[in-house]
């Protein structure tokens, strides 16, 4: 979570996700999303490493940590990690 952002009461923030500076979040950020701005808006996917993914934000795809080995595949809006 980065400096002076604000999160709402009730919202839930996914494992991994990255908050940017300032950025007021007022609903649910999913795991591994990268969030920034007023009112929160989600321009990307993060990894367990810390690093931004070459990712869309929804659809389909897949990407392999160069660090860490982890597939992280990309469903509609939702991310899973496999380990290889």
């Amino acid at each position: 979570m980065g400096a002076n952002c604000t999160i709402i009461c009730g919202v839930t923030i996914g494992e991994y996700a990255f908050i940017g500076a300032g950025a007021v979040i007022n609903r649910d950020v999913p795991a591994y999303a990268l969030m920034v701005g007023v009112p929160g808006r989600q321009i990307g996917w993060m990894s367990q490493y810390g690093e931004q993914l070459d990712l869309p934000l929804s659809g389909q795809g897949d990407v392999l940590c160069k660090n860490t080995g982890y597939r992280y595949i990309l469903n509609g809006n939702q991310l899973e990690v496999v380990s290889t």
